[in-house]
C-alpha cells in the first residue's frame, strides 16, 4: 500500500453526491445521488465509463447491498434539503437488464435514511441507524433487518448510539457501525449546528450472541459520510465530513483483531457523500462533495491498491 492513484479514464460519471457505489461482476456502479441520475457505470478492465438507465424518482442517502444479481436501496431518501424523505419502499437496480424495480415495503414505523446497510451470509439485509426526517429531526439508532426472498422484516434490539451519514460493515460473523453523526441535534433555525455533532463511538453486532457492545477505542477522525470497505479481515474508512468546511482525506484502517486504528495513505481529493467499494485487492472510490454540503461535486475516481 503506497498512495491512491486518480484514473485517467474515457468518459466521465455525472457528478454527484449523497450516491450509491457498488462493485459487481467486474464493473463498478455509481446510482442515485441528488437530482434524478443516469446510473453510471465504470470498467476497470477498459478504464472507461457509461451511462446506463436513471432510477424512476430521486433517490440518495443509502448503502447498497448486492443480493444475486441485484443491487438493493434500503434506507433511503428522496426529497430537497432540509426535510427529505424516506422511502415507503425498497428499490432494486437489476444490471443485466438495465432496470428498476420497486422491492418489499418498509414499514412505516421503520423508515429512514442515511442508515448503514449491510448483507449477512445468512441471506438477511441489516440496516442500522438513520434518521426520519431528513436533516431536521429523528436520528435513531434502530437495528432492523429484512429477507429479501421473503420480504419479511424483523426489528431488531437498537445500538448503543443513535447516528446517521454512517456506514456499516460485517467481519468475522460481527456487524461494525463507525463514524456518522447526530443530524437531529440542531435548534430547528442554524443548520450548520449538526455538522458538529459527530460520533465518535464504535459500536458492534456480535451475531452469533445477539448483543451489541461499544469498542474501548473510538474512532479516531470523527467523520460522517465517508465510504467504507472490508479488505483481508480489516475496515477501510475514508473520508467524510465534520464540523470545518473542508472535506476530509484521511483514510482509517480498523483491525478487529487487535482492535486498533491506524491511518492509512490520504486521498488525492478530499471527498465525502458517496460510497467505497472493494475489487482485485484495491479499495476504490469515486465522485462525492469535495467540501462540507453538497458543492463541489465531483467526477474523479480513485484506486489505493492494498
Amino acid at each position: 500500500m503506497t498512495h491512491w492513484q486518480t484514473l485517467d479514464c474515457t468518459g466521465t460519471p455525472h457528478a454527484r453526491h449523497e450516491n450509491g457505489f457498488a462493485e459487481f461482476d467486474g464493473k463498478f456502479y455509481l446510482f442515485g445521488g441528488r437530482r434524478i441520475q443516469p446510473v453510471d457505470v465504470f470498467d476497470p478492465a477498459t478504464n472507461a465509463w457509461q451511462s446506463k438507465s436513471p432510477p424512476p424518482m430521486e433517490i440518495h442517502h443509502f448503502q447498497p447491498v448486492i443480493v444475486k444479481d441485484e443491487l438493493w436501496l434500503l434506507g433511503t431518501m428522496t426529497g430537497e434539503f432540509p426535510r427529505e424523505t424516506p422511502l415507503d419502499t425498497v428499490y432494486i437496480y437489476h444490471p443485466s437488464t438495465d432496470s428498476w424495480k420497486e422491492g418489499p415495503e418498509i414499514p412505516p414505523d421503520r423508515r429512514r435514511g442515511g442508515a448503514g446497510c449491510v448483507l449477512h451470509s445468512d441471506g438477511w439485509i441489516y440496516l442500522v441507524g438513520g434518521i426520519i426526517d431528513g436533516h431536521h429531526s429523528g436520528t435513531q439508532a434502530w437495528f432492523d433487518r429484512l429477507n429479501p426472498q421473503t420480504g419479511e422484516w424483523q426489528i431488531l434490539p437498537d445500538a448503543p448510539c443513535k447516528r446517521d451519514h454512517a456506514p456499516a460493515a460485517i467481519v468475522d460473523n460481527k456487524l461494525y457501525f463507525f463514524g456518522g453523526r447526530e443530524t437531529g441535534r440542531h435548534d430547528g433555525t442554524d443548520y450548520d449546528i449538526f455538522f458538529h455533532h459527530t460520533i465518535a463511538q464504535v459500536d458492534v453486532y456480535d451475531f452469533a450472541t445477539g448483543q451489541w457492545s461499544t469498542l474501548d477505542d473510538p474512532l479516531p477522525i470523527q467523520t460522517a459520510a465517508g465510504g467504507a470497505g472490508v479488505i483481508n479481515g480489516e475496515i477501510y474508512y475514508v473520508g467524510g465530513e465534520a464540523g470545518r468546511p473542508e472535506a476530509f482525506n484521511e483514510l482509517q484502517i480498523f483491525n478487529p483483531r487487535s482492535g486498533e486504528w491506524r491511518a492509512g495513505p490520504k486521498l488525492n481529493r478530499a471527498r465525502h457523500g458517496t460510497n467505497a467499494c472493494v475489487f482485485e485487492d484495491s479499495f476504490w472510490i469515486a465522485v462525492g462533495s469535495g467540501a462540507r454540503g453538497g458543492e463541489p461535486e465531483l467526477t474523479s475516481l480513485e484506486q489505493l491498491r492494498v
